[in-house]
């Protein structure tokens, strides 16, 4: 999309959650951009989003196992 030059349509004003502080030293990066693992249970990675509903903003988050792909909480 980005090659051509197409967006995908946005309701709303953007939310900004965060603010990085360009001083602050990096969480280092355990699994080197890899999220594949060949054991169940070793390498679990982590994501959050927000959600724009009608009463406001809903914040998810997950664990995944990278091996089997499977939400664990």
């Amino acid at each position: 999309m980005r090659e051509i030059g197409i967006v995908g349509a946005a309701r709303g004003k953007r939310v900004i959650t965060t603010f990085p502080d360009p001083g602050a030293t990096r969480a280092p990066d355990r699994v080197d951009r890899g999220f594949v693992a060949s054991v169940l249970n070793r390498t679990l990675v982590a994501d959050f989003a927000h959600v724009e509903g009608w009463a406001g903003t809903v914040y998810v988050a997950f664990v995944v196992d990278a091996f089997s792909r499977r939400i664990l909480g």
